[in-house]
């Protein structure tokens, strides 16, 4: 028979009371049980004595005999220090799933067409070309006669436009 340490519900409907019990893991969870061992209140303040009470040494007893705590258990006799408890690690437990990223991915997508259509780009790719196609021009032809300063835009797209 495998014998398990765990919370038993009692209390009334949003007021939970729990009894930490040793049982049968097959029994019900609020059935029959061999021994009654702790008790655990959640509505008291977690710094408050009385809100997890545990007979230790029987505690002991059935752990030495066998008896598997849950793992809300285990954390509670982690904390009396009754028996050491591992920290889980789930790296991927935040992890969104497949269905979750592809409504990410497709919200992304259409706050991006927002974007574009409140916000038409205004000519800039334009000039992001223009000091490409200003070089491309001058190691054609570094000639004497380049314009001015002033006429830098005008002249590189026409030069653009015939080659």
């Amino acid at each position: 028979m495998s014998v398990s340490i765990r919370l038993a519900r009692g209390g009334a409907k949003k007021r939970p009371y729990y009894r930490i019990v040793v049982a049968n893991s097959r029994a019900p969870r609020d059935g029959a049980f061999i021994e009654k061992i702790g008790t655990y209140n959640p509505l008291l303040a977690k710094d408050d004595a009385n809100r997890i009470q545990i007979d230790t040494d029987r505690a002991k007893h059935w752990l030495s005999v066998g008896a598997q705590p849950t793992d809300r258990v285990a954390r509670f006799l982690d904390a009396v220090g009754v028996k050491e408890r591992s920290a889980r690690n789930n790296p991927n437990k935040g992890v969104p799933g497949e269905k979750a990223k592809e409504r990410a991915e497709e919200r992304a997508a259409k706050l991006a067409e927002a974007e574009a259509a409140a916000n038409p780009p205004a000519e800039e790719p334009a000039l992001d070309e223009a000091p490409a196609e200003e070089a491309a021009v001058e190691a054609v032809d570094p000639s004497a006669d380049a314009p001015a300063e002033g006429s830098d835009e005008a002249a590189p797209a026409e030069g653009a436009e015939h080659a």
